[in-house]
């Protein structure tokens, strides 16, 4: 054996990781994901003369409608307790769920050129869509405290409990986003679907009225909603601790046994999907 041979090699032959949904570096996954959002914020409200002002206005224009209907029509504004806080503070959660799924749902079809990348993470696409609207939920609930601070809502200690329940809706809505988005890749009926399923949940969450006020029966399949317990509990923390509880209101486990279960199974079923789609991701668009 000569000696060029038996020399070893200064070349090493490393595995490349193919297409996934996260990175091995997590630091460089959550750094890409901030830089994506911070992108997708900018350009959302760049070409606006409001800007931003917009992702405010909308949501006040939807309560003051709503407002003006079921307070004259109906006279909530009398018998429930700081209602109109309550409404505005409603619609900007809800907003927050439905927008950014809403631009979830086709994000990743139309980043097709990145994701066709082999070492871009796929989850950045959908999570950062969630993210740039969780930006804009710190804003609304910034200028919706003025609001609620004016209607006289007197602070308490269960105030503590509201970054939790917010928490909460954005783990179920960054789940839901990763799910529909992966769907949608498959399945351009999605889009159409969410549109249709957004407006009924959007009446089946106890926003426009509180859950006592709907009857036995139906409050129980209210209360299967996922969303539902967050908006109860929500109204119960910053306005209202004498209102009806989630367990009040279902009036038994069952109800709230289902909406526990339909919040874990989308979550980990949603997460799931997506990861495992995501090498093949590419080939479907």
């Amino acid at each position: 054996m000569s000696e060029a041979t038996a020399r070893p090699s200064p070349y090493h032959l490393v595995d490349a990781p193919g297409p996934s949904a996260f990175m091995r570096d997590p630091k460089r996954f959550w750094s890409l994901l901030w830089l994506s959002s911070r992108m997708e914020f900018k350009v959302r409200y760049s070409d606006q003369v409001l800007g931003y002002a917009w992702a405010l206005l909308q949501p006040l224009a939807l309560f003051g409608v709503l407002y003006l209907v079921f307070t004259h029509v109906f006279g909530f504004g009398d018998t429930i307790p700081y209602y109109a806080a309550l409404l505005v503070f409603g619609i900007v959660l809800f907003s927050f769920f439905t927008d950014a799924v809403g631009v979830a749902v086709p994000s990743v079809v139309g980043a097709e050129s990145v994701v066709r990348k082999t070492q871009f993470p796929r989850a950045v696409v959908p999570l950062g869509v969630v993210m740039t609207s969780l930006m804009t939920l710190a804003f609304n609930l910034g200028a919706i405290s003025v609001f609620i601070y004016l209607s006289d809502t007197e602070p308490r200690w269960s105030w503590l409990l509201v970054p939790f329940m917010i928490a909460l809706l954005i783990v179920f809505t960054a789940c839901t986003a990763m799910w529909l988005s992966a769907l949608y890749t498959r399945y351009r009926d999605i889009g159409q679907a969410w549109t249709v399923v957004s407006r009924v949940l959007f009446y089946a969450t106890p926003i426009l009225f509180p859950i006592e006020l709907v009857s036995n029966p139906l409050r129980q399949i209210f209360i299967a909603n996922p969303l539902a317990p967050i908006f109860i509990e929500s109204r119960r923390a910053i306005f209202d601790p004498a209102a009806m509880s989630t367990l009040e209101a279902a009036n038994g486990p069952i109800p709230i046994l289902i909406s526990a279960t339909l919040f874990v199974t989308i979550c980990f079923f949603g997460v799931r999907y997506f990861v495992r789609l995501a090498p093949r991701i590419a080939e479907d668009l």
